[in-house]
């Protein structure tokens, strides 16, 4: 696939306008990883993708429910945060399998704690603190997430980009 974009992300405002400029390019089926240390702006990224998609409801960490829905824009959105897993086969006990059917978005923080049982990302999107703000890195993991990251509404950027705030 394509070499991986890196964006600066500012503020809080620079992670949602990342999160919205993915709106545009959502399609049932894709899983996108989020990595990144607590507090790195994973559950604001995804705020800022259900706020351009019309949603207006509370977008909060699904750490202790696991799994938030969210049905918007005639989409099912899937929000998972796998942080409190001790073991990968915890996923499989938790019946979360079947929200990876093709049916919705699988927006996927701590990936890591659910593997190898996760299907592969279609985009991988890693958060990095830097000091004075954030570094996005996003990778393509298929066709269908080159097709995403090429629909969206982000800058082109072959290294490196400012996210503009929205």
């Amino acid at each position: 696939m394509n070499q991986p974009q890196s964006f600066f992300l500012a503020d809080e405002t620079a992670t949602l306008a990342l999160g919205a400029a993915f709106a545009s390019c959502m399609q049932p089926g894709l899983v996108i990883y989020l990595d990144g240390d607590l507090g790195a702006g994973k559950t604001t990224l995804v705020r800022g993708l259900l706020r351009a998609l019309g949603d207006d409801g509370p977008v909060k960490s699904p750490t202790y429910t696991l799994v938030e829905i969210h049905v918007v824009s005639g989409l099912n959105l899937y929000h998972f945060d796998f942080y409190r897993f001790n073991q990968p086969e915890e996923y499989l006990d938790a019946g979360l399998d079947e929200y990876f059917t093709g049916d919705g978005v699988c927006l996927v923080e701590w990936p890591e704690h659910a593997e190898p049982y996760l299907p592969a990302a279609d985009l991988h999107i890693r958060l990095q603190v830097d000091g004075a703000g954030r570094t996005a890195h996003i990778e393509v993991g298929s066709e269908p997430g080159q097709r995403c990251l090429t629909n969206s509404a982000l800058p082109a950027a072959t290294s490196s980009a400012t996210l503009p705030p929205a």
